[in-house]
């Protein structure tokens, strides 16, 4: 069965943001990276991957404009077996592919409006907590 393993929130402050979430809720931190035109937190409850996101000031790229200009629930990521497979039925529905072509994780327009991607199996990995 596909699951959702991941959220994504997009913030302004990166570094505030992700010390409230480890030292309210403890959420633990698992990396944090550059990728593309954003720096990545990823942050874990223990079985879902939590990420804060802070984009480079003035990009342009359509991911960073997704769900708006300011901070927000900016995409969460559904894990399939088959990336091709689930490419296109999303586009037999009818969605947008917002990711630039060959990019993984595919993200696209859902109905109503909303930002999802496909992420293959095993993607975010779920840890154990102490």
């Amino acid at each position: 069965m596909n699951r959702i393993v991941h959220l994504a929130l997009k913030v302004d402050d990166l570094e505030k943001t992700t010390e409230f979430y480890q030292k309210v809720f403890g959420f633990e931190e698992v990396v944090t990276k550059k990728t593309r035109d954003h720096i990545s937190c990823h942050l874990t409850d223990g079985d879902m991957d939590f990420t804060l996101i802070k984009y480079d000031a003035g990009t342009q790229s359509a991911e960073s404009k997704a769900s708006g200009a300011g901070p927000c629930i900016h995409h969460f990521a559904i894990e399939v077996e088959d990336i091709e497979k689930y490419t296109d039925e999303i586009k037999k529905y009818g969605c947008t592919i917002i990711s630039d072509p060959g990019v993984i994780p595919v993200k696209f327009r859902a109905p109503g409006g909303t930002t999802a991607e496909i992420v293959p199996v095993g993607r975010y990995k779920r840890t154990k907590r102490a």
